[in-house]
């Protein structure tokens, strides 16, 4: 037996013991537990003991941990070994916001003074346009700009701009993913394209969704701009220059094969936010990645808050049998955190096969899902109360969410309080015995507290993790983000799954340009299933 199997398995042992000791108790058995199940990492203050696990649980989640080498593997992902093995690259993100001294290698190639070279083309087009030293093809300075892609190229950007944003921007970014012609044309509504930049960004330059919206704004310019102008709007961020060139791009600004989409927010893709928020905001941002790269590489396991979260998660999936978990920002500009994190865990660790290409042992990532947290509190957060499955939670508090808030010790007070008595309520909940006291105080009738208090008894003992920022600063953003990468890569690393491929996502891509063949022939080709053949049937009339 495997020093890792050995050890999932004494997990899996303690988990179910633990699943009789509610948390709460724990509390008052283990006098040292908030302390030892908190931890600060980058500015940022992580809460994790209202989990499930007992201090024996954490103690064997730790071990899991060592069994499965998180410290090896990590220096193989800094160090720019082949970690995805299945397309025989390294994964090197935290490259991108590393100091321009670094030296950092892909497969033992020097990449950072590229990546140093690409920061510095890029802080000088984000001067330039902002300074109106680079204009359209009518030499007007921009005061807009849409950004096209899809995925990695879209969530990670879009991300930081509702976090970052300034309520009055100078430069109108929008923000265009879906091939539904709507999505364009509300992007596009109001715009003067002679003072309009659309920056394109595709890995590959091939990506059908991002390409189709691309032709659509090209078009949408060429109504009002020459061809010769036309170019000095048309922006591609790309691994292939150029494919982007000859689709009509008048500059490209380029990334490599070794950043992986959902990681590539650090890169040239931002390049459209770090235009619009300024090169200096978007330089803070990197320097909070990295001090939780510095964090995540040298703090020791117990205290490390990448892989302490990844513990809770795993501990919950596979220690407990809870197959999803709930993100709720209690921040209006951290509402698209779920739906970035919705891709970055599921597209990375949603694996049916480890390394080697035999199936799991283990259940691998759980559905992801989330909203700002008020709007939450009324939708989903009932199930996750008195629902009978049990649903992890995490809550991102953040002290000041505004500046004018920063000015009132207690501005953001009704909503951090919102946030702090859901995770209480979860883990403590209220007995039945207490929702019939608190009847009968408000004046029923003993036969009516009988019939209403079941409706009104909370189960409680339902796991969450608090993370708290003080405010929503650049740094504090950016530490965030790579605070959940570096989580994912460890949750991959005990699951021994590659967490940087996504061979998931090509099949229904493939399929898709075959129908669209069908399509423009007029007719599903043989062989077609009966249901998919009689759908499109329906669609063609």
């Amino acid at each position: 037996m495997t020093a890792r199997k050995q050890a999932l398995d004494m997990l899996r042992a303690v988990a179910r013991k633990d699943a009789g000791a509610r948390i709460v108790h724990q509390f008052a058995t283990d006098q040292g537990r908030s302390e030892r199940m908190g931890v600060e990492a980058a500015g940022l203050y992580l809460d994790l003991s209202k989990q499930s696990w007992t201090a024996e649980g954490f103690e064997a989640a730790l071990d899991l941990a060592r069994a499965c080498d998180i410290e090896g593997r990590r220096a193989a992902l800094f160090g720019g070994e082949a970690v995805n093995n299945t397309e025989g690259r390294a994964v090197l993100h935290p490259a991108l916001r590393a100091a321009d001294d670094a030296d950092f290698r892909a497969l033992g190639e020097p990449v950072s003074k590229a990546v140093a070279a690409t920061r510095r083309e890029m802080a000088q087009f984000a001067t330039d346009i902002g300074s109106g030293a680079e204009t359209g093809g009518t030499k007007q300075p921009f005061t807009a700009i849409v950004h096209i892609g899809i995925g990695g190229s879209d969530l990670g950007p879009r991300l930081l701009w509702d976090a970052l944003r300034p309520l009055e921007p100078t430069i109108d970014l929008r923000f265009v993913a879906n091939i539904d012609p709507r999505d364009m044309g509300e992007a596009l509504a109001g715009l003067d394209p002679a003072t309009t930049l659309v920056v394109v960004v595709s890995k590959t330059f091939t990506t059908q969704e991002t390409l189709a919206n691309a032709d659509l704004a090209k078009a949408w310019l060429a109504e009002s701009l020459s061809p010769k102008r036309l170019v000095r709007h048309l922006v591609g961020v790309t691994a292939a220059p150029d494919k982007a060139e000859a689709w009509g791009c008048g500059r490209t600004f380029g990334f490599r094969d070794w950043v992986g989409g959902r990681y590539s927010l650090w890169s040239a893709v931002s390049l459209s936010v770090a235009v619009a928020l300024g090169w200096d905001v978007f330089e803070r941002v990197l320097a909070g990645a990295r001090a939780m790269d510095d964090h995540f590489r040298e703090a020791d396991l117990e205290k490390n808050a990448p892989v302490l979260l990844a513990l809770a998660q795993v501990f919950n999936v596979e220690g407990l049998d809870r197959h999803a978990r709930t993100v709720a920002p209690y921040a209006h500009g951290l509402r698209r955190l779920p739906a970035f994190l919705q891709q970055l865990e599921m597209e990375s660790n949603g694996k049916r096969v480890k390394r080697d290409g035999s199936p799991v042992d283990t259940a691998t990532g759980p559905i992801v899902f989330g909203e700002p947290g008020t709007n939450g509190q009324h939708a989903f957060f009932q199930q996750i109360h008195q629902g009978p499955q049990v649903v992890p939670a995490e809550f991102i508090v953040v002290r000041h969410t505004s500046e004018a808030a920063m000015d009132d010790r207690q501005g953001d007070a009704p909503l951090w309080s919102n946030a702090l008595a859901q995770a209480q309520a979860l883990m403590v909940g209220k007995t039945e015995a207490e929702a019939h006291a608190e009847l009968r105080a408000a004046g029923a009738d003993e036969a009516e507290a009988d019939r209403l208090a079941p409706h009104r008894t909370f189960p409680g003992d339902r796991p969450s993790t608090t993370l708290l920022m003080d405010a929503l600063t650049p740094e504090a953003v950016g530490a965030l983000i790579a605070l959940y990468e570096h989580k994912t890569f460890v949750e991959g690393v005990i699951w021994d799954i590659n967490s940087f491929d996504q061979w998931g996502v090509e099949l229904g891509k493939v399929l898709a340009r075959a129908i669209l063949t069908d399509v423009q022939a007029g007719e599903p080709s043989e062989g077609l299933d009966p249901s998919t053949a009689e759908l499109m049937k329906r669609l063609m009339v």
